[in-house]
């Protein structure tokens, strides 16, 4: 389910001359029932709320005063969510000749034509307050203060969050919160502008119009409505300058290709555009390539399992994103972990519709195509899954199936294509054109379906790339990916288990050494496959191949991975003990 919350607007949405009629109470009923929960947001004042309409039980929020204050209706709590304008303000409008005139618990309002009045009093007492229009009706609050910000407040109280709502109004001040929301619908009888925003307006209006909303959220969840192009998220451009982009509820996007062809730096743009977005989402990593992202929390590390339990309280914020470290996970028991896990996320998101977004880095891994016993697939989300492999190939064929976009990346897109394609049992698209090897931050598109997939050019990411400082720089790599400086007749034996290491032994060897594994790029070959970076790998294979000298080779590729990696203090300036 995508959509758990409905959240509309009172007067000219639900209300008709401020009442609402039995069958919309009826249809609200029907959204409870149906496991939806209901808000309302409306510029009302509390107590003539509850004078036309006892039945604000039926809501498990309201948001009233425009947004400045919030109404449990189960505890019979207020929260008041700003400070209120002084009273001499009021006074000073009546003393104007503003009638009527009404002072809620933050909210001052009035009516047209008394607008000029009330900007010029503002102005004349230097108050930073903020005049919001709703058709006749003249409201002022402090700034900053709207529909949309009183919706958020109340979400968070709930542990939900905006992009699992849809929401429905008709005037002006429903604007703001309609535009936050994932889908914003809009009643016949709107105001123009609000149904020129709208991805849907109801054929009838008022509490009719609400009526037929909920007809339509309950049958099928609104995805006759197709897809919300408002919040779809770029994933890079073609050559003519189109733009590609992926629906948020799209069922599942795959990144694959060759070892060390970026596969994470894609992945990290992908989620700064999903973090930009409020998007929440839960990585699983089992290589420690995401612990360095500012926008989400990361449990586990090296040294310490995450536990299930931490994770699950860390989302219980519904604007934060988590990183799960497999690191201090041994490699056989992962799998285990994760399947253990998988059920929990599914569960929050069964009743909150989040995280939504749910990666799964080294999918092969993770999800295999050969383990007895154990079907994870069965558990996995509807929408919003996120691979990251080497081997589409390896990955079960019931998870693979649930893919329905891929990025190809690296060294021969069409076989990683045909790979996923023998996998699935679909016929390869044609690739125009055909690359051997695609250049660092271009990568084919392919929507299965379609018969042809595309080239597209991808921005790098904000995330500064000074990755895995305590894997890559001053970690151990292990023997199999460590790199090891033997010359041209194997003489030498010198182990680098990470750059840290790496750096201190490039400054002893001899330069006949050096300049064996240079010309034989296996420096470059080094960081591609075992560091996993491509655009350093990229820059150091430009290195191997110029005309340097032993000692600028060698400066040059202490300078190149300092930019890049957090060495520690003695090494980063060049002393070495």
């Amino acid at each position: 389910m995508r959509f758990h919350v409905l959240a509309t607007d009172y007067d000219g949405t639900i209300a008709l001359h401020g009442r609402v009629d039995e069958p919309t109470l009826r249809a609200l009923r029907r959204v409870r029932d149906s496991g939806r929960r209901i808000l309302l947001v409306t510029g009302r004042e509390l107590p003539e709320l509850m004078q036309i309409f006892p039945a604000l039980d039926i809501f498990e929020r309201v948001v009233f005063e425009n947004g400045a204050a919030i109404y449990d209706p189960s505890s019979k709590d207020v929260r008041v969510l700003a400070e209120p304008p002084p009273p001499a303000f009021a006074e000073a409008l009546k003393r104007r000749g503003v009638w009527p005139l009404s002072s809620g618990r933050v909210i001052v309002a009035t009516f047209q034509p008394h607008q000029e009045t009330v900007f010029q009093v503002i102005q004349d007492m230097g108050l930073e307050l903020q005049v919001i229009f709703n058709k006749d009706a003249v409201m002022v609050l402090p700034s900053g203060v709207n529909k949309a910000t009183g919706l958020r407040a109340a979400l968070r109280e709930l542990g939900l969050s905006i992009h699992n709502v849809v929401a429905i109004g008709d005037a002006e001040n429903d604007h703001a919160f309609m535009a936050q929301c994932e889908c914003a619908v809009a009643v016949s009888n709107a105001v123009p502008s609000v149904k020129e925003r709208a991805e849907w307006t109801t054929p009838h209006d008022h509490g009719a119009g609400v009526a037929e909303l909920i007809d339509r959220l309950i049958a099928d969840d609104l995805t006759s409505l197709g897809e919300l192009v408002r919040h779809s998220i770029e994933i890079g451009t073609m050559d003519d300058g189109q733009v590609i982009r992926f629906d948020p509820a799209i069922r599942g996007l795959l990144i694959s290709g060759t070892s060390g062809s970026g596969k994470s730096t894609l992945t990290t743009l992908l989620l700064e555009r999903l973090a930009d977005a409020a998007y929440q989402f839960v990585i699983i990593d089992p290589e420690g390539d995401y612990t360095n992202l500012e926008f989400a929390s990361v449990l586990g590390s090296p040294a310490r399992a995450p536990l299930i339990e931490e994770v699950m309280n860390a989302l219980k914020d519904p604007v934060k994103s988590v990183v799960v470290t497999l690191l201090g996970i041994p490699l056989a028991d992962r799998p285990a972990f994760f399947s253990q896990l998988l059920p929990k996320l599914m569960e929050l998101r069964s009743q909150r519709g989040r995280p939504h977004w749910l990666v799964v880095d080294e999918t092969h891994h993770l999800l295999p195509a050969k383990r007895e016993g154990v079907e994870p697939h069965l558990a996995l989300p509807d929408s919003g899954l996120l691979g990251i492999t080497v081997h589409p190939g390896s990955v079960d064929r019931k998870a693979l199936a649930r893919f329905d976009t891929i990025l190809a990346i690296g060294e021969r897109p069409d076989r990683t294509l045909g790979e996923f394609c023998e996998a699935i049992g679909e016929p390869v698209p044609r690739l125009c054109p055909d690359p051997e090897k695609l250049p660092t931050g271009d990568a084919v598109v392919w929507r299965r379906g379609e018969s042809e997939a595309v080239v597209i050019h991808t921005q790098p990411p904000r995330t500064e790339r000074k990755r895995h400082s305590s894997k890559y720089a001053e970690g151990n790599l292990g023997a199999n990916r460590s790199f090891y400086f033997r010359g041209p007749e194997s003489a030498l034996n010198l182990k680098a288990p990470n750059l840290f290491q790496f750096l201190q032994l490039a400054d002893g060897v001899d330069d006949a050494t050096w300049e064996f594994h240079r010309q034989n790029g296996d420096y470059s070959r080094w960081l591609r496959e075992q560091v996993k970076d491509a655009e350093l790998a990229d820059i150091v294979a430009e290195v191997e191949c110029s005309e340097a000298s032993p000692k600028e080779s060698r400066s040059a590729l202490r300078s190149e991975i300092e930019k890049r990696y957090t060495l520690p203090a003695d090494e980063a300036s060049g002393v070495i003990d």
